[in-house]
């Protein structure tokens, strides 16, 4: 049965429930007229019209704030839902105006942008040929908030509040060597028979080493002579065979010139984060590129 609105009944007027529901989020009406951009009385005009209109009290006076009384309360979901209904209104127009093309940039360490991010990009290149995609690969985290890229994949959760960060899983990180170096340091069978091997450091600092040693291994500085912060240079020496690398074990697992050092070791566990700036709240090519890689990465 469809039912049919009174709507010559419908008196609300929605700018003055916005005024209702930005005072009762930021708890003052100087906050509230700051957040919409328009001046402190005619903000406070709007709400007094709102509570003439629906013959209620909405706002106390505490100190130099305002609190909610009970009935404010009970409209502040319904106003909140409202809300929200007016925020994916404006998304869907802006939607319908807004062509899905232009250029989004990914930001991801040097192993991801190659080993990771490529059939991705392949399939999203198929998805939306309007898109240009730029990848910045470093193993530096690059600044979204001054623009350097517009989403990055990170190793660990951002702490800038104006990011938005979602987590994609947890990754596992293992040893890895040539055969023929595995068999030269002795066929090792328990962490503490890598006393004697030689390590490929990618940190100058000793966190990888007390990582290892957390583990059950007994080394030192010695057991690591060789040192570069690029990961492509510290697997290129794993494959000629002269140490041991740490990588992802997605992408390790996959190279065949290398095995696995002790098989059975618990791996290092590090997460992947997808972050992006606000701007993928409203931008649908770069919302577009990101639940695309948040699908894919997953997988």
């Amino acid at each position: 049965m469809h039912l049919c609105m009174d709507w010559k009944s419908v008196k609300f007027d929605w700018n003055r429930a916005r005024a209702f529901l930005v005072t009762a989020e930021e708890g003052s009406l100087s906050a509230a007229a700051r957040a919409l951009g328009m001046a402190q009385p005619t903000l406070g005009r709007q709400v007094d019209a709102l509570e003439t209109e629906l013959g209620v009290v909405l706002f106390e006076r505490v100190g130099r704030g305002l609190a909610l009384t009970p009935s404010g309360l009970e409209l502040l979901d319904h106003v909140r839902a409202m809300g929200d209904a007016a925020g994916r209104v404006s998304l869907a127009a802006a939607g319908q105006t807004q062509s899905i093309e232009g250029k989004v940039s990914i930001a991801a360490s040097e192993i991801y942008a190659a080993y990771i991010l490529p059939p991705i990009i392949a399939k999203l290149r198929h998805m939306e040929p309007g898109i240009e995609i730029e990848i910045v690969a470093s193993n530096t985290p690059s600044d979204l908030r001054r623009r350097e890229a517009d989403i990055a994949l990170r190793n660990f959760r951002p702490s800038e509040p104006d990011l938005i960060a979602r987590k994609i899983r947890d990754v596992p990180a293992r040893l890895y060597a040539t055969p023929a170096y595995i068999e030269k340091i002795g066929n090792p069978r328990a962490p503490a028979d890598l006393s004697n091997a030689d390590f490929v450091n990618i940190d100058d600092s000793d966190m990888l080493m007390k990582a290892f040693n957390g583990m059950g291994m007994s080394l030192t500085r010695r057991n690591f002579p060789l040192l570069t912060e690029n990961y492509f240079v510290m697997w290129a020496l794993v494959k000629q065979g002269i140490g041991i690398g740490i990588l992802d074990g997605n992408i390790g697992d996959a190279e065949p010139s290398v095995r696995r050092v002790l098989p059975d070791l618990d791996p290092l566990i590090f997460p992947i984060w997808l972050v992006a700036h606000r701007e993928v709240n409203t931008s649908r090519r770069i919302r577009m590129v990101f639940d695309l890689l948040a699908s894919e990465l997953r997988a």
